[in-house]
């Protein structure tokens, strides 16, 4: 494993200049905060050693460096996913990257299915807690003490003054926002109405296929993180409707604008 971050790591520097303090991840049509970025450089996953290559539609697959408020950043305009077949230590592996190249805080966005009845599509929702179920986990086996402590803490995933700040940002730009837990499921199919009334039950306000491990990863290496929803369908009773990936595309890329705004204050101001 750590000769493989090396690896890419040493790449990645042949290819860029830049020295991110902020890692950005984008979340399924998500990715327009990319042209808020005053981008210096690209690489294509596939240009760089150990690098999974992402399989999904909506996702593009590049890292950008440049510029957002003010900070170096490195984004990930595509994520990877455990329905794509590949091992969670496969998709965390770009948040290992991230660290070596200097990350010092990590933000995190995803389209989720809502199962809190209160909200309505196109919340957007502010993590603040997160519940993991999924079948595998990206710290199971021989812990690499470099990286992090076998057993660490995970008493705040998500880091609460970040929270506190988005929400005031939030409030001065008249952005509606809640705040709540996530569930991270495989995945690739939605949720069933038992299923989506389980997660309901064990205290999730939100589902969805991604997030989590990453956010386990960078808490493991000791990076702060933020992240951030857009609730594109409802698993709430009587509110459930067949839904396609278009659908959620559609309402992610509607309330983007907003999310953007969240994120690139945030990260101004950290």
């Amino acid at each position: 494993m750590l000769a493989k971050i090396e690896e890419s790591f040493k790449y990645i520097l042949t290819r860029t200049t830049v020295k991110p303090t902020i890692g950005i991840i984008l979340g399924t049509g998500l990715g327009g905060l990319v042209k808020e970025i005053n981008i210096i450089d690209e690489i294509p996953y596939e240009e760089i050693p150990n690098f999974p290559v992402s399989t999904v539609q909506s996702h593009s697959g590049k890292l950008i460096f440049g510029e957002l408020g003010g900070k170096h950043v490195v984004a990930m305009q595509g994520r990877f996913h455990f329905y794509e077949g590949y091992t969670m230590k496969e998709v965390t592996f770009p948040v290992r990257v991230m660290k070596y190249l200097g990350i010092e805080r990590l933000f995190v966005s995803n389209a989720s299915g809502g199962v809190n009845p209160d909200y309505e599509i196109g919340e957007i929702m502010i993590l603040n807690d997160h519940i993991n179920l999924f079948p595998a986990h990206p710290l199971i086996g021989k812990n690499i003490d470099e990286l992090g402590p076998r057993f660490p803490d995970m008493s705040e995933p998500y880091d609460h003054k970040m929270i506190e700040l988005a929400k005031e940002i939030a409030k001065e730009n008249n952005i509606r926002v809640a705040e709540g837990v996530y569930a991270g499921l495989t995945g690739p199919t939605l949720e069933t109405p038992a299923e989506y009334k389980y997660v309901r039950v064990i205290g999730a306000d939100a589902v969805g296929m991604s997030t989590v491990p990453e956010v386990i990863v960078a808490r493991h290496m000791e990076i702060p993180c933020f992240a951030i929803s857009i609730i594109t369908d409802l698993g709430v009773p009587g509110k459930i409707q067949e839904t396609s990936v278009e659908d959620v595309i559609e309402v992610a890329n509607k309330q983007e604008p907003k999310m953007t705004t969240i994120m690139r204050e945030l990260i101004a101001r950290v």
